[in-house]
């Protein structure tokens, strides 16, 4: 293994995750599309959001299958396709004259073609990438996804100034072509190692145990443990209880006397939490780097509880980051567990069944959050206790994680 090529490899990843994880900045488009479309409800237009995650686990699923059967860099140019035509198709079938015809068209092609696209390319990026690093899981799975967790906030501007400039339907084509021109550059860096490599370092040392058995498992062989469905809830809890304040990050700032702007605290953390804890993991171990990360949301939530009691902004300060990097850190430790556990061998289609927790989430998250919103009359004191008992549900769930992955065998 050439050492010296992974690193090219995982700016090549990082950087392709990057323009991917525009498509999940979708206030962004959203604003605009609702300045035209003025009889969509807010539920019919967050139902393409919706669509999009649920997508994406599915095209996370479907790379995993394909790996086994065609090379990586073509599953990412069909990633490319996927994005291409869907984003062209938006531009010419939007029609403001016929707006039950068009919400279907960003069904469709934003929500299938573009969340499925992205699924494939993520799933493949992680899957080829973190079989370079191997003792350093976390971090490499952290990196990639700092990339995909801020690629919304980064290139949020550029859309921002495109849409001053032309019509919403032709910056869907911009993005499409945007996307689809990096991911065709990016896949000749896409390459697996052709010996296995050695671990980097003793890992004795750091406490980053190996699995207790070298065996790789197949897909069948990890869904039928309780670890893997520990895992999953415990991804699914975590990511709730990160949606419950990050959907409303900006409201949240401006209701406790502080600007907007704050509210993009939480996104930086977000990015900032996948390497921060995807490394803790190669340093101290899994189970420690997962509980720090619980630790820090039921942290989070008791100082956002607090801010709203009290009304004083300085825990709402601290609440706010202390939330945004323990729910980038949920998909890096994600992604590092599930390696370390099942082997690197079915690692893409297991990835992928696991990614499944974040659609789970990701559908809950915000319809809870907009119903506990709507019982307190517009407040988030309940949406802060809810924080705090899912991070408690996550703890419980952690310990039993520990005992079960022993129990497994996946961990000595």
């Amino acid at each position: 293994m050439n050492k010296g090529n992974r690193v090219v490899y995982l700016i090549a990843g990082t950087v392709m995750l990057l323009f991917l994880g525009l498509i999940y900045a979708w206030s962004i488009f959203r604003g605009p599309l609702t300045a035209v479309y003025t009889g969509w409800t807010a539920t019919q237009i967050s139902m393409t959001f919706t669509i999009s995650i649920i997508f994406f686990c599915i095209g996370g699923f479907v790379a995993g299958k394909l790996a086994a059967k065609i090379k990586r860099r073509v599953i990412i140019l069909i990633s490319a396709a996927f994005i291409l035509v869907g984003f062209t198709m938006i531009t010419l079938l939007l029609d403001a004259s016929a707006p039950v015809k068009s919400l279907w068209v960003l069904y469709i092609f934003y929500g299938v073609f573009g969340g499925g696209g992205v699924g494939l390319s993520y799933n493949t990026l992680l899957g080829v990438i973190v079989r370079w690093f191997p003792g350093k899981t976390g971090m490499a799975s952290g990196v990639l996804l700092l990339g995909f967790g801020v690629g919304g906030l980064a290139l949020g501007s550029l859309v921002t100034v495109l849409v001053t400039q032309m019509s919403i339907g032709m910056v869907f084509f911009v993005v499409g072509i945007l996307m689809a021109a990096i991911l065709c550059i990016g896949s000749f860096f896409v390459k697996l190692p052709e010996t296995a490599p050695a671990p980097d370092g003793d890992k004795g040392k750091t406490g980053d145990k190996a699995p207790a058995s070298p065996k790789s498992y197949t897909l069948g062989e990890a869904v039928a443990k309780p670890t893997f469905w520990m895992l999953f809830l415990w991804v699914v809890f975590m990511c709730i209880g990160g949606l419950l304040v990050i959907n409303s990050a900006a409201p949240i700032a401006v209701r406790y006397g502080m600007a907007a702007v704050l509210g993009l605290i939480v996104p930086l953390f977000n990015g900032v939490g996948r390497p921060v804890i995807g490394t803790l993991l190669d340093v101290i171990g899994r189970k420690k780097a997962m509980a720090i990360n619980t630790v820090i949301m039921l942290l989070g939530g008791i100082s956002l509880l607090l801010g709203s009691m009290t009304e004083t902004q300085v825990f709402i300060y601290i609440g706010l980051p202390l939330i945004g990097m323990c729910y980038g850190g949920t998909p890096a430790l994600l992604s590092a567990v599930v390696n370390n556990f099942y082997g690197p061998k079915n690692y893409q289609v297991i990835l992928g069944a696991a990614t499944f927790s974040l659609a789970v989430a990701g559908v809950i998250g915000p319809l809870l959050s907009s119903k506990l919103q709507e019982l307190a009359g517009g407040e988030y004191l309940t949406s802060f206790i809810m924080v705090i008992v899912v991070a408690v549900m996550a703890i419980i769930l952690n310990l039993l994680l520990a005992a079960s992955s022993k129990r497994d065998g996946l961990e000595k």
